[in-house]
């Protein structure tokens, strides 16, 4: 016990928090407001930034700041080679016709990564995160230098050996029970990555002379208890919050994890080109039928859904149903108390 009270300590002490929960930096479903919550209630807040340009970078995190001093990370994709396999996207296009007539394309363009990533550093956040590859050296300089640490998500000890070599002050590791995106290097093999968070912690534990923050499945108090003592310096939760008022998720997703069975996830495609795991919907079972095609890579696919949100009678799942394996433990309690919760029982546990 005198061990893992070192170790949080330690990591709490650096990064000015009360108590060793991080916020999952769930892009679309991280509003200020949530953030705020986390922080205030001693942990640290998140924004995921992928899909936002500089402006808005800019917006969260002064509207962060005027509700919270706390903690906070931003997070952002690296990005992979491109695809350009036109006729898998337009075998996608054809297969999402059966959802009805699409909507008008998305007017502009993507944001730029690397102006994302000058929007991140002038936020001056505590830390930036990222998933799906590493940051090249000159920026990982310029973090530093700046006071900011670098938080990098892995899903295997390779990736976790590369990121630490790389310059990261933390690896965040992704067991499979995480839900939304898969954070693996390379996604052509995210599939055949998967390993379980009780498996993956010890490895990065025995390997690792940076901090691990734990992230897949933890949703109260025995996961982040059960995660500290595998070698954790912190936990990280997403689906845990995702009921939360704060969250504002559509009624339907939240009802989705009502309940849900951890076998009854999904690990899709279907809804960005890039796997992540989600609630079933019959959306995502059409995809799965004998016959249909592959969905389009990344950005393509998420480009195509987003099209036939605007259209489609409704018949596209009106937002992406990410799920944890343990949604069945989210709550609709504010994210504070849950926030509370989990280290209150997680504290009991470990005395």
């Amino acid at each position: 016990m005198t061990e893992i009270r070192q170790r949080v300590g330690a990591f709490c002490d650096r990064y000015g928090l009360r108590v060793p929960i991080l916020q999952a930096p769930m892009a679309g479903t991280c509003p200020p407001g949530l953030a705020i919550a986390v922080a205030e209630a001693g942990g640290m807040g998140a924004g995921g930034m992928v899909r936002d340009n500089p402006e808005r970078i800019a917006a969260w995190a002064e509207r962060f700041r005027a509700g919270s001093s706390g903690a906070f990370q931003l997070n952002i994709w690296v990005p992979g080679p491109p695809c350009e396999d036109r006729d898998r996207v337009e075998a996608a296009r054809a297969f999402l016709g059966r959802f009805g007539a699409p909507g008008e394309p998305g007017g502009g363009s993507s944001p730029v990564f690397r102006d994302q990533c000058e929007a991140m550093l002038a936020a001056r956040p505590t830390a930036i995160s990222s998933i799906m590859g590493l940051f090249e050296p000159d920026y990982v300089r310029r973090l530093h230098a700046d006071g900011i640490a670098w938080f990098a998500c892995a899903t295997t000890l390779d990736e976790a050996l590369a990121a630490q070599e790389a310059g990261a002050d933390a690896i965040v590791a992704q067991g499979m029970e995480a839900g939304g995106h898969r954070g693996g290097f390379d996604q052509d093999a995210a599939e055949r990555t998967q390993v379980g968070l009780v498996a993956l912690l010890p490895r990065f534990a025995d390997h690792l002379d940076v901090p691990v923050v734990a992230a897949g499945g933890i949703a109260d108090g025995r996961g982040v208890a059960a995660a500290l003592a595998l070698g954790a310096s912190a936990v990280q939760v997403g689906t845990a919050l995702l009921r939360c008022p704060e969250t504002g998720i559509t009624k339907e997703w939240s009802a989705a994890l009502d309940g849900l069975a951890p076998e009854a996830t999904v690990t899709t495609r279907a809804y960005t080109g890039r796997p992540a795991r989600a609630a079933p919907t019959p959306y995502l079972a059409a995809w799965t039928e004998a016959g249909v095609p592959r969905p389009a890579p990344y950005p393509d696919q998420r480009r195509l859904v987003d099209q036939w949100r605007r259209g489609g009678a409704g018949r596209v799942d009106k937002a992406s149903h990410w799920a944890g394996q343990s949604a069945a433990l989210a709550t609709e309690e504010p994210a504070g108390a849950v926030v509370a919760r989990m280290w209150r029982d997680a504290s009991a546990l470990l005395a």
